[in-house]
């Protein structure tokens, strides 16, 4: 919101020495954020005059058209005399009236005036444009011409307004009322502790029966509805000087005199509105939703489609604007042919959540939508329609039409109950009921009782729901900067959570591992589970959706970690890092099959166990995973070797790693899954209460995944749920046991079917060869024609050790012979060579 200072006077006596800077100081210390003061004609120096055109000379001898002029500036050159000006605008005549600045003036930007010699004439001074004197655009796109009443040789820098500080205030979204002059003047009398000349205090008539007719089928979108007819306007008006400079300086472009006067209430009070044009609207004015497909043309020429959720403005043909957003090109005024002389105005206010997602569907951010989804006072409604039909009246001799339109749907003022000392306890400072009460009013509060009082909340805050909102607004007028910095003292802790310590574990060992961390955003678009080739009923498709994404394009909660961490290594690889091994640990989020709403937590107190529980289940089902992602070398070249890539192995190694870290056995045999190669992607498991459970996937990523994705060759990639892993786990990880005893090695070759996984054979053997065994290692796999077309060899190496003995030959071969039997017995196994 950009507030020109001297239009800020005109509702508060700001002392004549405050400078921009001073107030914004002092709406910073109310708590609104000012971003900037921008100073208007700080650099302009006159003479800047107004002059008439005289006489012009076509210079046709050049390559653009040139104009040799001789103009009226009065008694402002010194002389009378004419003044020579060299111009090559062509929208000005003889006897227009237009701005005129003088050799030994300075314009903005330190562009000093002289008499030069131009085009073989010489030019005593210049016929200034907007652009050139720093007031933007006024739309004309040429010199400025004056109204024929305006005098020759008046100071134009006072007559156009060129001086002036404009604040530039970021508006939250919770502070609607921010967004007009009378808003941002109310804080600025409460700052300077300042009487306010409210803006929206008119006398407005009782509606009655001759009005407009007006039909509100949705009350519940639309709950106040006013409409004022004004006729006999001028249609060859045009707006007056101060009301196009005081749009420019808060960042409007000057249109027409209707529009202008709609927009200068706007800015003014904070109530949007629409004029139309009555001789284009056929009959009764109505809001309603839209109808699914309806069609519309708005302002902008862009003909949209409606969805059913869409508020709209119709008379009897059909709709006539976008409710709160845009009004629609069949009703527009239309100055280009000077034909309006009838308008109704229409002031309404609509349901601020519906103008929002209107305004977001159709991607059409309008100044009334900005305002109407932040809150806008809707008992500002026929005051702005007021004000807006006195101006036309003023400014366009118009006379107002007596029938007045008002449909409201009835409403209670919001009222809250807030014990005197609640700021008190918030802030930790004594305030009082006295300084609570005189603040609250300030703000526009109703406040009633001693103890426990009632506050009724004015209808331009609606952003005020709850005590603690009450106790903001006390705070923020007593100043941030007057409360007291006092540490915290908080209770001891009973440290990290298994969970915590098991997270923190795994980051520690990744990154040991050449692992570097790439977190990234939890979101996602569900067309990355179809470019992973995901089943159609696969429970990762079940999407949690967020109402309001940061982007269109990824509106779901992610259900896996790949996407995030394969467009990070997608976006390091186009950028020259080929070689790469990236790791993330994160939630994803999966909904549950009970949809519950949560409740609110209390802030004045910690909430209690059941409270905590109630919240947790009405959020999404959150478990932690790990992934990883590798391209290119997984260890480089040099002098020492050839190094090698990054492959399979790497994966299901990661994966290896994270197990040991939450000390539980990581089963790993051959699967299929989503976007991994189906020859080279590891199924991972472990054991909970006696059953194996798949807890993730590790492998060599699909080339069709590679392509869609637009990844390097061989990617690899592992993910797993860590709590899954926390669950399967025994507690902590213990350190091993070291043995003063020599270790028995033994070697053994068993034949079985292609089919049997490696995993299946090692789980046989490990549990076969009992406590003696200390470690088992597939050192090699072997096929030929003598084993059989179906048949494969794999040699394992066991390490038997006991802790109190030397363990004989006898003993290491018992230990062997019981793990071969049990595999022979599970996975029909053979030794081989028998």
């Amino acid at each position: 919101m950009r507030v020109p200072l001297s239009w800020l006077r005109e509702y508060v006596d700001l002392p004549a020495t405050e400078t921009g800077r001073d107030v914004q100081a002092k709406l910073i210390s109310a708590g609104l954020e000012v971003e900037t003061v921008e100073p208007l004609g700080a650099d302009l120096k006159g003479p800047l005059v107004v002059g008439q055109v005289l006489t012009i000379e076509e210079l046709t001898e050049f390559k653009k058209p040139i104009r040799f002029c001789t103009v009226a500036v009065g008694t402002a050159n010194g002389t009378g005399e004419p003044q020579e000006i060299v111009c090559g605008a062509r929208n000005f005549a003889v006897g227009d009236k237009v701005v005129v600045v003088l050799p030994g003036a300075v314009l903005p930007g330190n562009f000093a005036i002289a008499a030069r010699k131009t085009y073989g004439k010489t030019s005593h001074g210049m016929i200034c444009s907007g652009d050139e004197l720093g007031m933007g655009d006024d739309g004309s796109g040429g010199i400025i011409v004056l109204p024929p009443e305006v005098e020759v040789g008046t100071d134009a820098i006072e007559l156009l307004q060129l001086v002036d500080e404009v604040l530039d205030i970021a508006v939250t979204p919770d502070r609607g009322y921010a967004l007009s002059m009378r808003g941002v003047a109310r804080e600025t009398a409460i700052a300077y502790g300042l009487p306010l000349r409210d803006p929206a205090l008119l006398d407005v008539p009782a509606p009655n029966a001759f009005g407009y007719p007006v039909q509100v089928s949705d009350p519940m979108g639309c709950d106040r509805f006013t409409a004022r007819t004004v006729t006999g306007l001028d249609p060859d008006a045009h707006s007056p000087i101060w009301l196009r400079r005081r749009l420019q300086k808060a960042g409007m472009r000057p249109i027409s005199l209707a529009v202008d006067i709609t927009n200068y209430v706007m800015l003014e009070l904070g109530q949007p509105l629409h004029a139309y044009d009555r001789s284009r609207v056929q009959g009764t004015i109505g809001v309603r939703r839209a109808e699914q497909g309806e069609k519309l043309t708005t302002l902008d020429g862009v003909k949209r489609t409606l969805n059913a959720e869409d508020l709209v403005i119709t008379d009897d043909r059909g709709p006539i604007g976008l409710a709160g957003v845009m009004g629609g090109a069949n009703t527009e005024i239309d100055d280009t042919e000077g034909t309006t002389t009838e308008v109704v105005v229409e002031a309404a206010h609509f349901d601020a959540i519906s103008i929002a997602r209107t305004a977001r569907r159709h991607k059409l951010a309008s100044e009334a939508s900005k305002r109407f989804e932040r809150g806008v006072d809707p008992q500002a409604a026929s005051a702005a329609a007021q004000r807006t039909v006195d101006l036309l009246v003023l400014l366009a001799g118009g006379t107002a039409d007596a029938g007045v339109t008002e449909v409201i749907a009835p409403s209670a003022p919001h009222s809250i109950t807030i014990p005197a000392n609640h700021p008190d306890k918030v802030a930790g400072v004594d305030y009082g009921r006295e300084t609570v009460v005189r603040r609250l009013q300030q703000v526009g509060c109703d406040v009633y009782g001693q103890d426990e009082l009632i506050v009724t909340v004015p209808s331009w805050r609606p952003d005020l729901t709850d005590p603690n909102d009450l106790a903001e607004e006390v705070i923020r007028l007593e100043g941030y900067e007057n409360l007291p910095s006092t540490l915290p003292k908080p209770p001891a802790g009973l440290g990290l959570t298994d969970r915590q310590r098991l997270h923190r574990r795994v980051g520690r060992a990744l990154a040991g591992a050449g692992y570097v961390e790439s977190p990234n955003y939890p979101f996602m678009g569900e067309q990355v589970l179809d470019q992973f080739g995901l089943a159609d009923d696969d429970p990762n498709r079940k999407v949690v959706k967020l109402v309001n994404p940061l982007s269109d394009e990824e509106p779901a909660l992610r259900t896996t970690l790949l996407p995030g961490l394969l467009q990070a290594l997608r976006r390091n690889d186009g950028r020259g890092s080929h070689d790469l091994a990236l790791f993330e640990t994160g939630l994803v989020f999966h909904p549950r099959a009970e949809l519950r709403i949560a409740g609110r937590l209390p802030v004045d107190r910690r909430p209690t166990d059941e409270e905590i529980a109630s919240l947790t289940a009405a959020l999404p089902v959150q478990p932690r995973h790990a992934a990883v992602v590798l391209a290119g070398a997984r260890e480089q070249a040099g002098w020492w070797g050839k190094g090698r890539p990054a492959d399979w192995a790497d994966a299901i190694e990661a994966a290896r790693i994270l197990a040991r870290e939450a000390g539980t056995e990581l089963l790993v045999r051959s699967g299929q899954y989503g976007p991994w190669h189906p020859g080279r992607c590891a199924e991972l498991s472990v054991v909970v209460d006696d059953t194996q459970r798949v807890v993730g996937h590790a492998g060599e990523l699909h080339p069709r995944v590679l392509k869609a994705l637009g990844l390097p060759a061989r990617t690899c990639a592992m993910e797993l749920d860590l709590d899954a892993l926390e669950e399967a786990s025994s507690g902590h990880p213990k350190g091993p046991k070291i043995s003063t005893f020599p270790v028995a090695t033994q070697d053994v070759a068993l034949v079985v079917d292609k089919a049997v996984p490696h995993a299946d054979v090692e789980a046989a053997l490990r549990e076969g060869a009992g406590e003696l065994l200390e470690s088992i290692r597939l050192f090699d796999e072997y096929e030929s024609e003598q084993l059989g077309g179906d048949r494969k060899s794999l040699a394992y190496a066991l390490r038997f050790r006991a802790d109190d003995r030397t363990l004989t030959v006898d003993e290491a071969s018992a230990a062997r012979d019981a793990a071969v039997a049990l595999a022979t017995e599970r996975t029909g196994a053979v030794l081989r060579g028998a």
